[in-house]
Formats: structure tokens, sequence, C-alpha cells
């Protein structure tokens, strides 16, 4: 077995067991995938009689957690050749990964997973819940907006749009700059879609990305408040647009029982868009990779004192298997993070990731194996600001 991080000129042959393992993929969406998300990631791989048999990428991408700008990276395309599986590889490659995070100091990393089950053993928790609707769209009536598919050079538009009106909803989401939403026009076109742009008098109003390959996917709707009507015309419009050219086996909406637009789906739908039914779905696994850099980025109201030290097991990240003292001054909005000696207790990495993330509070992992929690460690950690309001929707 050899495991290696490969040279970027070597990315493409690993498209084979991509085709391989995700059949479900479009010749279409790995042209797009290779010439322009490949070009910048890392590929890890294990190789075994003269071939790739196993393989995970690392998608780099900028978050914004509390107001600051930190590297990440989104795990994606973990897999292994069917006769090669159960010998270890997933592990060694995610373990050769995170380390590797770490030597670049990244707060945390994530990853949408095919099974809770494969990646909780690694600490990975859930962080993100995505709403998905499904609407009940009918014949609309004429609006006052237009609905145009965005050009490559409309994304600064797009990112202005969002950095104006959605940007300071979310303690953490990816850096929504010209180059991502480039980024995203092509990905959707890939997927037989698009990032439509919803304009009244030349101003933007709403943008929201589809894909239109089995059935209309609406993905990530921002919407200003008063143009919800408008959006769903649009979505109508493109509903109907869809089954005109055969671009999707159901084209047309919420209604359960046909009409204009049933199997219509909407992701990451926001609480104004009203649907005919919803759900919540826990979507984003993320880890705490460089304990440091993660608890610096994060925030405390500036009228509390936080002064606390406690212990830290991580099996995999052994720089993060610490002392730490966790400090904040009267006045003071971030945290000081330094190594010390004396501990009020002990939070394996996983119990950390999810008491931070805000999924969990000292109250519910205080009996858990490996736990140590004292009443004033308790305290102290719920003065610190949960990470509860995630937005990360990125598919690769």
């Amino acid at each position: 077995m050899l495991l290696r991080k490969l040279d970027r000129s070597e990315h493409g042959k690993t498209r084979e067991l991509w085709e391989e393992v995700f059949t479900e993929d479009t010749g279409a969406f790995l042209d797009y995938y290779y010439y322009i998300k490949a070009k910048e990631n890392d590929i890890y791989v294990v190789e075994e009689d003269g071939r790739i048999c196993s393989m995970l990428h690392l998608n780099p991408y900028r978050l914004t957690i509390e107001g600051t700008e930190s590297p990440s990276a989104y795990i994606i395309a973990v897999s292994t050749r069917e006769p090669y599986r159960g010998r270890g590889y997933m592990g060694a490659l995610l373990r050769t990964a995170l380390n590797d995070m770490y030597e670049k100091k990244m707060p945390f990393t994530f990853l949408m997973p095919a099974a809770e089950a494969i990646y909780t053993p690694y600490d990975f928790r859930f962080i993100y819940d995505q709403d998905v609707g499904v609407p009940g769209l009918s014949e609309q009536t004429e609006g006052e907006c237009d609905h145009t598919d965005a050009a490559l050079w409309q994304s600064g538009e797009i990112a202005d749009f969002f950095d104006r009106y959605f940007a300071g909803r979310w303690q953490v989401c990816t850096v929504r700059d010209s180059e991502y939403y480039q980024t995203m026009i092509m990905e959707q076109q890939s997927e037989r879609g698009g990032v439509r742009l919803i304009k009244k008098n030349g101003s933007l109003c709403g943008v929201y990305a589809y894909a239109a390959e089995d059935v209309l996917e609406i993905r990530e709707p921002l919407c200003r408040p008063g143009y919800e009507k408008e959006f769903f015309r649009s979505v109508s419009e493109l509903a109907d647009e869809v089954r005109r050219d055969g671009r999707c086996k159901a084209g047309t909406g919420g209604d359960p029982g046909g009409g204009a637009g049933s199997g219509v789906k909407i992701y990451a739908c926001p609480e104004n868009i009203d649907c005919i039914s919803r759900e919540k779905k826990p979507v984003i696994m993320a880890r705490i990779i460089c304990l440091p850099e993660f608890l610096k980025a994060m925030s405390v109201d500036e009228a509390r004192e936080v002064d606390c030290s406690f212990a830290v097991i991580d099996p995999l990240i052994r720089q993060n298997s610490r002392v730490w003292r966790v400090s904040s001054g009267q006045g003071e909005t971030g945290l000081h993070v330094r190594e010390t000696e004396d501990s009020e207790g002990v939070v394996p990495i996983a119990e950390l990731t999810e008491l931070l993330f805000g999924r969990a509070e000292a109250e519910d992992i205080k009996d858990r194996e490996n736990v140590v929690m004292t009443e004033h460690l308790a305290k102290e950690l719920a003065k610190i600001t949960k990470i509860t309001r995630v937005f990360l929707n990125e598919v690769v």
C-alpha cells in the first residue's frame, strides 16, 4: 500500500475511480469538476497493485467565522474500489488529510456524509441542518420583475447582493465573492441548470441556483422581503420552461397531485419562503482541526468575563491533546487561548465540537465517557457564544 498526495498534474488519474463509484454523476458534471475544482484542490490516494484504489479530495474554501476569514476544506469523494474495501484505507486517508490541514491552521473542516456512522468514529459531528421545502406553485399572474439566468460577468453583482442583504445573518458561511459565484454558475450549468436572477428596474432583489437533471431542484434561494411572490413566479416559469424543453423528468411544482411544478424541491429554503411542506435534514458534519485557531475565532459578550481551563482528548490530531486555558476580560469580545498545566476538566474533541456549535449543552455531555465537567467549567463555557447560525450548502 502506498498513500500519497497527488501532484496536481496527476489529478485526472482519479476520474476513473470517481466514475466507478459515483455512477450518478454525469460526464458534463465531471468535466466541470476536473477542469475547475481539481485545478486547485488536494487529492490523497492509496495505490495498490499499480493503480489508485482509494481516494479523498480536499476542496479549499474560505470561511467567515464570526466575521473573521479563515481557510478551510470541504472533504468529498471519499471512496474505495469494492475489492479493496475493509482494509482501513479510508481511515488512513482521513488521518493524513486531517493532520495536513492542522499544519495549515484550519479551524475546522466539513463534509456531507453518505451516512453519519461512517464519520462519527473520526470525531465528526453534525453542525448544519438544511430546510428542504416543497413549494405550492400555481398559475402566476403577471409580475413586476424580470427573471434571467446569470452570466459569468454578473458574479460580482451577486456577491455584492449577498454581502449587502444576507452575509450578516450567519456566524459561519463560505466567503461569497465574485469568484465563488462564477464557480457556482459553472457548476449549476454542468447540471443542466444555472443561477437565476430576479430583478426589478435593473436592481437585484432575488437570486437562486437550480439544477434540472432528474427533477428540478432549487438551491439556496435568497430573496429580499416583499419579493417572495416574485420568487414563486420565477420558479413556476422555470418549471414550465424545463418541462417544455425536456431537461428533466419532473419539471413542474409542489402540488402532490401534479400541476404547475410537481416534483420541485427547494434546498436551504429560508423561513420567508412559504411551502406546502417543509422538513429539516442534518446535512453537514464538521470536525475541529486546529483547536486554538477555532477558539480564537469564537466570540463572547463584552459584558462577560471568561476564565477556565480544560484538557482535550483528540486521538487523531495529537497537537490538540493539551490542557488549554481560555479567557476573556470585560470589554473584550474575543478569546485568548494558551496552553496551561492546571485543568478543571476533560472534554474529548467530538464533545467539544457539539458544545461549541450549540448542538449540546454541558449538561448533555457531562456524563459521557471520558468527560469530566466541573460546575465552574460548565458555567464558563456557557458564556462563549455558540455557533448555531451556519450556512454551508456547498455541493463539491
